[in-house]
């Protein structure tokens, strides 16, 4: 048997390092049925809080409780108000679809406590290890024993089983403690649980953000890695030794938090050691009001340790969500590796940025430089006016920019140089445009538009790559998109309680994605 200090040195390393790429769930705003109350015939789906049943009865009771508020006029013919879930572990209630008229009566019922409105949620490493100062065979992850024991459960979009993150060479079966199932294309001692919570789904990912952060936080070994050619080493995960579980509750679209629960308590039931929700909302509530939060208190007074992020809303103060105290806010930080890159002035000045998509053999040959205020996010036209030209363009981060930028360069321009906004300042998200897109800082970008305006608009510059540059300083540096403190429901509880590594951080994908 393990001693609780070697087990107390793992759910540590898992505490402080996990979270690194996860954007966790970050609460939605709830109301009971009493606030805000609009009457509708239309069905929508709500989490109900009851009572537990009168005697300490088994999970099928539990589930006859729970359809006992439900009359027969309700869960009756149209079929649309259905139990869509039962709750026994995370807190005793159900997710079921009523109009407003039924909530009603079944709010008049003995045992109600509450209801919330479901609510849709949206979906939120090569170095890593390195930079935290973990080393193969020696110091803490050796230790650690790398996470070998720990269960680590994951509430996300679902598992590619299939990729080699996942294979589980030197990884030992699970503890015994393990009661959990697993349903995917490939099940080992690595992935040793997956269900999908749900209907019509199977485990598997159709998104990506479930492989990504399965393999951040438990991937195995994997040598010869790399983007492209770009962070090339050994993959591997802060706990590659730990099992991994999989709690698909999000499709292709979104996530909701009836689902969402299913999942924690399914997960609560198997006996996972640490929980991912890697989920986010836009709005929040006080933890009374927030199902997920409450559920989450149940799994952490079981022993279970809760991880999420402080949000992506940064970097205006009070933005941090997950301020429960029960919950670990986890906050995002730069690590110290560059996809380097440059652009060369003509006026022989250099200006460092980022590449995702590095060119073999770029030509030194100078180009017109060209920025357009008019035409600043890359919405030019397809003609001869930006043929052999380097644009300078200001990044607004929508997918049609993207789109505009690759047909751009496929149209003639020699390249794009992207500057950041105002609110990204010195945070640059690297983005892969398959062709000649350089990244540079916000204050880079304004050097370039003076550059261009000092020389009557007959700028030069040329574009070079340099691979992945290590050593890059400062760093850690908190990311811009991560959201502060202090909280805005609770200042008195200090958030975010930890920084880990969350910027261009890379790791497993679904090969059918695309990505």
């Amino acid at each position: 048997m393990k001693s609780f200090r070697h087990l107390s040195v793992q759910l540590l390393l898992l505490a402080t390092l996990f979270p690194i790429l996860a954007l966790c769930y970050i609460n939605p705003a709830t109301t009971s049925i009493h606030q805000n109350a609009t009457k509708s015939s239309a069905y929508r789906a709500y989490i109900v809080l009851v009572q537990p049943p009168p005697s300490n009865a088994g999970e099928d009771a539990h589930h006859q409780w729970h359809e006992s508020f439900l009359s027969r006029s309700l869960a009756g013919d149209s079929r649309k108000s259905c139990l869509l879930y039962s709750y026994t572990e995370v807190f005793n209630g159900f997710a079921v679809r009523l109009t407003d008229a039924e909530l009603d009566i079944v709010s008049k019922k003995p045992g109600f406590v509450r209801a919330f409105p479901d609510q849709t949620l949206q979906l939120m490493t090569t170095h890593t290890p390195e930079f935290l100062g973990l080393r193969n065979g020696t110091g803490f992850w050796s230790q650690a024993d790398y996470g070998k024991g720990v269960i680590i459960g994951l509430l996300d979009s679902g598992i590619y089983a299939a990729h080699a993150s996942f294979n589980d060479h030197g990884v030992p079966p699970p503890p015994a403690r393990w009661k959990g199932s697993c349903d995917a294309a490939r099940c080992n001692n690595k992935l040793i649980g997956a269900k999908s919570l749900i209907a019509d789904h199977d485990s598997d990912d159709e998104q990506g953000h479930g492989t990504h952060t399965s393999s951040t936080a438990a991937g195995n070994f994997v040598t010869g890695a790399s983007y492209n050619g770009v962070g090339t080493g050994t993959a591997v995960g802060i706990a590659p030794s730990a099992h991994i579980a999989m709690y698909k509750v999000c499709d292709a679209r979104d996530c909701k938090a009836s689902a969402t629960l299913a999942g924690l308590e399914e997960a609560i039931k198997d006996g996972v050691d640490v929980l991912s929700l890697s989920l986010g909302s836009s709005t929040s509530a006080s933890f009374d009001q927030d199902p997920i939060s409450i559920g989450a208190f149940s799994a952490v007074s079981k022993g279970i340790l809760v991880v999420c992020a402080a949000g992506n809303n940064g970097p205006i103060q009070r933005s941090v969500t997950n301020e429960a105290p029960w919950l670990l806010t986890v906050a995002a930080s730069s690590v110290d590796r560059s996809f380097g890159a440059n652009i060369h002035l003509g006026n022989g000045k250099t200006i460092d940025g980022e590449a995702l998509t590095q060119i073999g053999n770029p030509r030194s040959k100078l180009h017109s430089l060209l920025y357009s205020k008019e035409w600043r996010y890359c919405n030019y036209d397809y003609d001869s006016s930006i043929t052999g030209k380097i644009l300078l363009c200001k990044d607004n981060k929508s997918r049609a920019q993207r789109s505009k930028i690759r047909n751009i360069v496929g149209a003639g321009a020699t390249g794009v140089v992207l500057f950041n906004d105002e609110i990204s300042g010195y945070t640059t998200t690297v983005t892969d445009y398959n062709s000649s897109v350089v990244q540079v800082t916000a204050a880079d970008g304004e050097a370039l538009i003076a550059y261009i305006a000092s020389t009557d608009n007959s700028s030069m510059a040329s574009l070079a790559y340099n691979g992945t540059q290590f050593g890059v300083r400062p760093a850690p540096v908190v990311a811009s998109f991560s959201s502060r403190g202090p909280s805005s429901l609770a200042p008195n509880i200090l958030k975010p309680d930890i920084l880990a590594p969350g910027l261009n951080i890379l790791a497993a994908w679904p090969s059918k994605t695309g990505h």
